[in-house]
């Protein structure tokens, strides 16, 4: 069992700290909640350029502008970079990207109803602005020094930082999208059968949500481009864990593995200190070169644990973060494909059934083909639909084992509905996309941004 809640500024001087705060996370089935984040491209309806930071068609203009449905500003170096409100959080990604970090909330109803008051919101202010959002993978049409950068610390010190670990790490910060969902644990063993199964599912999540297929105007090779830009970004702090299925997996055996990734900064006073490829452990010792002679808080680690960006990333819950962004029902689908893969126990148990004898081999592969290959992804003998199907038919038992009915006396597995399409048909949103590029759209993106808009 954890100790007693230690406050964010506690120095740490122990790694016992460390994973006492990880086991916080853990909670009774009736605590369990559901979280969900999407990222959305915002752009100029006139010309699909991406929006800047400040002007009249400007990010900063559009959190003003927001202000009036009783959202809160968060400020740095003076600058408005974030809204809150009732435990809900707008944040800007590096390019402008357009994130609604969603509230704990008890049912895929309520995150529903949540992301549709976003959109309704965004969409209100949108259309004074001239701007307008759109639910996809990729950035696909831009090049990245077309895309402005907006005003945060910790951007400056990740962008200098990146190309030193992969090719491809400032693609991911200027040009991808994902919608993701975080979710509760009872206990260490509960959080490493979720923690396993999150990993050998994902790929199959990353088929059904592919959504960027196409790279400065072109097809690019790729279903889901951002999930294949994640493997030639930082193998440091990204992957698929094999540790996670090893024996002595638990909250201990992840906070080691996360004091070896290398660290990006130090949040001080209202600025960031460039600690980046910089060791943790030498904070622990109090040997940082950025910040010599200090020990780190609580405060820190909570941050340094941010910027791991694995397939499945524990906090004190567990992300999945595997599935490109995309329009209003694929946001709700995917909190519903985890919520009913994990939040049921008889579920869980199909769901580790499904997947329990993969090898780390079949795993390592199923990451690199799939973002490539999507269901026609080989595997053992056939492809990855039967898998696909399995696994959503197990979600379905899960939500329906839920009994979370709404006002109209519908239960959860509606949410589902747009991924029973896309595994009967095997034809993933990124294939649907193609097939329109190459047809009605007459081999231009452009009609991405007013047909897939918000």
């Amino acid at each position: 069992m954890s100790g007693p809640a230690q406050a964010p500024d506690t120095p740490i001087t122990d790694i016992a700290q460390l994973v006492d705060y990880m086991a916080q996370g853990c909670k009774p089935a009736a605590e369990w909640r559901i979280g969900t984040e999407h990222e959305k491209l915002a752009y100029t309806i006139d010309d699909f350029r991406p929006l800047p930071y400040e002007g009249p068609y400007g990010i900063q203009r559009l959190l003003n502008e927001l202000q009036r449905f009783g959202w809160q500003p968060v400020t740095e170096g003076g600058k408005v970079i974030a809204l809150t409100m009732d435990n809900q959080s707008i944040t800007l990604e590096p390019g402008g990207q357009f994130e609604l970090s969603g509230a704990p909330l008890e049912t895929i109803h309520q995150t529903c109803i949540e992301v549709g008051t976003h959109l309704k919101q965004v969409r209100q202010v949108g259309q004074e602005m001239g701007i307008a959002m759109a639910g996809l993978g990729m950035q696909p049409k831009w090049r990245r020094q077309d895309i402005p950068v907006m005003p945060k610390g910790r951007y400056g010190i990740m962008s200098a930082y990146m190309p030193k670990k992969g090719n491809l790490g400032l693609d991911m910060m200027f040009r991808t999208c994902t919608v993701q969902v975080n979710l509760d644990f009872a206990s260490e063993a509960d959080m490493v059968q979720k923690f396993r199964i999150g990993l050998a599912l994902q790929p199959l999540a990353t088929a059904l949500f592919a959504s960027s297929p196409f790279t400065e105007g072109k097809p690019n090779g790729f279903l889901s481009f951002r999930s294949h830009i994640w493997t030639d970004t930082d193998p440091d702090r990204s992957g698929m864990l094999p540790f996670v299925f090893e024996d002595g997996m638990g909250f201990e055996r992840y906070v080691q593995h996360a004091l070896d990734v290398p660290m990006y900064f130090v949040y001080r006073d209202g600025k960031y200190i460039d600690a980046s490829g910089q060791s943790f452990r030498d904070f622990l010792a109090g040997k940082l070169p950025a910040y010599p002679g200090q020990l780190p808080t609580l405060r820190d680690w909570a941050d340094h644990i941010t910027t791991l960006f694995p397939e499945v990333r524990l906090k004190r819950y567990l992300e999945m973060r595997g599935a490109d962004g995309g329009p209003w029902g694929r946001l709700c689908a995917l909190p519903a494909l985890w919520t009913g893969l994990l939040y049921d126990a008889s579920a869980q148990d199909a769901a580790w059934d499904l997947c329990k004898d993969w090898t780390h081999e079949e795993r390592a592969r199923l990451r690199v083909e799939t973002p490539k290959y999507g269901l026609a992804t080989p595997f053992r003998g056939g492809d990855l639909r039967p898998v696909a199907k399995a696994m959503i038919e197990i979600a379905q038992s899960g939500l329906r084992a839920r009994k979370r009915i709404s006002p109209a006396g519908e239960d959860e597995t509606h949410f589902l509905s747009p991924l029973v399409r896309i595994v009967e048909t095997g034809i993933t949103p990124a294939e649907e996309l193609l097939a329109l590029y190459h047809g009605r759209w007459n081999r231009s993106v452009d009609p991405i941004f007013t047909e897939l808009a918000y």
